[in-house]
This record gives structure tokens, sequence and C-alpha cells, in this order.
């Protein structure tokens, strides 16, 4: 059944790509293992629950999911385009009425064997939905009222995941849509004005949220996420005027909440070259780098830590594999369509390894974005792996290969 995937004579898969991508999925198992298995209550705990199991079997079911894709045309599945992208968008808006609460967020449902987090998969709609509406005839792309529609097709996804509030998954939509409309061919001055009203906007938010003075009216932020960016920038939390109690209770709280950021950077410093080896980490294993959080957002400190630069640098250079292919895959394509999918599945992949190593080396300020195929979790695990199935699907069919 697999074998006109391999069969030089007709479509082949990208060697070099899915060799990078069995590397990561090997290395994340590893690192979910050393992250998870730190304490005998986890050694004791029955294997149906052991988190590197679990990551084994998402890692089956969704490189089953993108075996599946590649055997469907990406014409064909663009046409679904638009079906997925409301889905999406219904999806997102019943999560806020019905979704599970878990660190003061609404972003999963609980299907009991596993939470489900729709921003996920919306975001793979999205850039299904918007690659069809963008792979119009070139002229069009010149109208206002289809740059104000494709504007309005970004919003909306963003607007809603960020109420979840998941500040990290929305963000990323704004540079994946920025690079797949000016693959397109958008009018550069609709692209300037959207960079410049993009970076206004962000100048303001965060004036507003670090230095507006108490009364003044603020945006509105969960505590956590505005307590994150103050850490990030160094902005005291105290405010002006504070007497010398608050001051302190605020240095406390100001310390308190850098804690994770601290944490992951000793890790990352001291595995030196080649780390202290594996399941080795003092972070990890004493518990400093925090247990809920190792396996998560902060793996690759935990990777960092235990097998130092040497093995960041592979790791690093195994993203780049993926994302250099995805791109060379977007220059093959036989049609816009097939670009713009091929770039904005690179551009999701690298905002997500961009935001989630930069955080752990405080480059970027916190945010619970998960390092792709690394960072333990079924819904990003299944969406990153359906993206490399667009990006297989894509190379297929790049010169009108059938199957």
């Amino acid at each position: 059944m697999l074998q006109p995937l391999f069969s030089e004579s007709r479509a082949r898969i990208d060697r070099m790509q899915i060799v990078a991508l069995g590397a990561l999925m090997l290395i994340g198992v590893l690192f979910v293992y050393s992250a998870t298995m730190v304490t005998d209550a986890a050694f004791s705990a029955p294997l149906y629950k052991q988190k590197w199991l679990l990551q084994l079997v998402w890692y089956f079911v969704g490189t089953c999911a993108a075996v599946a894709l590649c055997f469907v045309n990406y014409q064909t599945v663009a046409r679904w385009g638009n079906v997925a992208y409301w889905c999406g968008v219904l999806l997102l808006g019943l999560v806020l009425i019905v979704g599970t609460v878990r660190f003061g967020a609404r972003r999963w449902f609980d299907l009991k064997f596993f939470l489900l987090q729709p921003s996920e998969f919306a975001k793979l709609a999205f850039i299904l939905a918007f690659a069809n509406y963008l792979s119009r005839p070139a002229a069009e792309l010149t109208e206002p009222r289809t740059f104000w529609k494709a504007l309005g097709m970004i919003l909306l996804p963003f607007v809603l995941i960020l109420k979840e509030p998941d500040l990290g998954s929305a963000l990323v939509l704004l540079p994946t849509g920025l690079a797949m409309l000016f693959t397109a061919g958008t009018p550069k001055r609709y692209l300037v004005w959207l960079l410049g009203a993009v970076g206004i906007l962000a100048a303001l938010f965060l004036v507003d949220v670090l230095w507006a003075p108490p009364g003044w009216w603020q945006i509105k932020l969960e505590n956590y996420q505005r307590q994150r960016l103050l850490v990030y920038f160094g902005v005291d939390f105290a405010r002006p005027g504070a007497s010398a109690s608050d001051k302190a209770e605020a240095r406390r709280i100001q310390w308190d909440k850098s804690y994770q950021v601290r944490q992951a950077l000793i890790s990352v410093g001291t595995g030196g070259f080649l780390g202290k080896g594996w399941r080795k980490g003092n972070q990890t294993s004493l518990g400093f780098l925090p247990p809920g959080a190792a396996h998560n957002d902060f793996i690759f400190s935990v990777i960092a830590e235990e097998k130092g630069f040497v093995g960041s640098i592979v790791v690093l250079t195994l993203y780049g594999l993926v994302l250099f292919t995805g791109l060379r895959t977007a220059g093959q394509a036989r049609d816009r369509l097939g670009k713009l999918l091929a770039v904005g599945v690179v551009t999701l992949l690298f905002s997500h390894v961009f935001i989630n190593i930069g955080m752990n080396i405080h480059i970027v300020p916190v945010t619970g974005i998960p390092l792709p195929l690394l960072s333990y979790g079924g819904s990003s695990v299944l969406g990153s792996l359906i993206a490399i199935g667009f990006l297989q699907n894509v190379y297929i069919y790049r010169k009108g290969y059938l199957l």
C-alpha cells in the first residue's frame, strides 16, 4: 500500500524531512521519559499513564493521520478548507463556553482519555482555508475587498484564541498569515500598512501594560500574563508611590514569578558543551525545573542540561532540516496553492520553535507554546504531524504525480 510513496518512478516522499522528523520523535520520547520518570511514584504508576508511552501513542496516531493525508491530493483537501476553517472557529467558540479550565485558562475539551486543544487544529484549518482563498487570480489580490476579507480570516481565530486566553498560540497566526499574504503576491502597500498598524498597536499595548499609571484604563489581561511581561522586561511590580512594605511584597512576588525562567536558564547554562548525561540533570531530578513544565514548555532546557551545547545544536539542526525541506517543497510546488500551504506550515513551525526556545533562553516572554514534536501533548503532536503531512502532500504532487 505504501509502495507508491517510495517508488522512484512515481510520487516520492521527501526522505530528508522524514529522517529529521524521525530523529526529533526519538529525541522527544527519550527526554519526555527523562523529564517525567524522576520519582518512585512515576515508576510505580501504571504503564498506560506514563507520559513517555502516551507520547509514543500520539506519534503513532499522528503519523497514521499524516500518511493518510498523503493519499489525497492537496488540491482536493483544500476544497474542504472553508469547512475546516468554520469547524475550527466553532470549536474555538465552544471551548470558551464548555471547555475545561486549567491553570486559569479555558483551552481544552476534556474527553476523559484525552484533552483536546482545538486551537492546535484551528491553526491548521486556517492555513488550509487561507491558502485556498489566496490562490485566486493575481488581479483579484490587488482589490481592497480581497485584502480586508483576508485580514478578517486572520483576526477571527486570533481573537477567539486570545480570549481563552492563549496569547502565544494567537500570536503565531500573525506571522503565518503575513508570510502567506506576501507569498501570494499581495500588493506591498497593503503589507506595509498592515505591518505599520501591528507595530503601532504592539507599542501601545506594551506601554499600556508596562508603564500605565494607576487609575488609567488598561488593556484587560490575565494577571499572570501581565506578570510574565513585567518579568521579561524587568519592570518593577511595585506601583509608583508604594510603601516600603508593598515594595518588599512586590519584589517577593516578582522573584516567585521569575522562578521558571531562572531555572530554565540555569538548566541551559549548566549543561556545558556535552551535558551532564541523559537522566542526570539536577534541575529536573531535584525538581528545580517544575515537574509540570519540564516535559512541556521547558523540554528544551532538559535537553540542554543533559546533552549540552552539542545536543542543543543537534535539535536546532534537525528543525533546520525540516524547515529547509519545507521551503524547498514550496519552491517546487506545482501551483500557488501548494506553495502557500508549504509556506504557511513552515512559518507556523518556525514560529513555534523560535518562541519556545526563545522563552527557554529568555529572549522572548514565557508563553504556553509547545516545542513541535518534542513537548509532551496529544493535540500538539497530532497538529505538528498533520502539518508535516501537508508538506509531504505538496512534495508528492509537486510534478503532478498521482498515487
